[in-house]
């Protein structure tokens, strides 16, 4: 696996001549970012997935940006926002919006104060429609987006957290197993 992610990966001088990166300047090139060590790995799969999971759009140069910052994993920080594709986006924003809305305490209230302040203006004329339109547009928006955002926040912070401690904990455990093959084998051939 090692082997493989080191050929796929571009090399320093490829990366240093990219005319579109240039502009981050020396920062790109710390060494820190491109080495696969466990901390630093750890932080930017959870930099990726808070990202992935909290911003709809840019996710990458979000990530990227925390992860030059922070001096995370760049890869990794930016492979892991793909933690949201057109496969998965539906289900966490629904999931999201279920759970905001639950602390929220808007499960079931939502939809019934909307129609219930529509039928209390009274005035059905297509003027007083399309006046109208905005602010229940705006009024729906609202109803979604807080429970959304809500509930996005607490997955990206949550998921972030529980990828980097598990991250760190495999990698730990890889670590015990390999030096316990090691022993295993020097015990063998003494």
């Amino acid at each position: 696996m090692r082997k493989w992610w080191r050929r796929a990966m571009p090399d320093h001088a490829r990366v240093r001549d990219n005319r579109w990166l240039n502009w981050l300047g020396p920062g790109l090139f710390d060494p820190r970012l491109w080495h696969f060590r466990r901390r630093s790995v750890a932080a930017g799969v959870a930099i990726g997935v808070f990202f992935g999971l909290l911003v709809p759009v840019a996710q990458i140069p979000a990530s990227a940006g925390a992860a030059l910052l922070l001096r995370a994993n760049l890869p990794a920080a930016i492979g892991s926002t793909l933690v949201t594709n057109p496969l998965t986006v539906a289900p966490i924003y629904m999931l999201a919006h279920r759970v905001g809305s639950r602390l929220l305490d808007e499960e079931n209230g939502g939809e019934a104060r909307a129609l219930v302040v529509a039928s209390e203006a009274g005035d059905y004329s297509p003027t007083a429609i399309n006046a109208g339109w905005w602010e229940r547009t705006l009024a729906s928006l609202n109803r979604v987006g807080r429970p959304l955002l809500l509930g996005l926040a607490i997955f990206a912070v949550g998921t972030g957290l529980i990828v980097y401690v598990l991250i760190m904990l495999l990698w730990r455990l890889q670590v015990v197993r390999a030096w316990q093959r090691r022993r295993e084998r020097r015990a063998r051939r003494h």
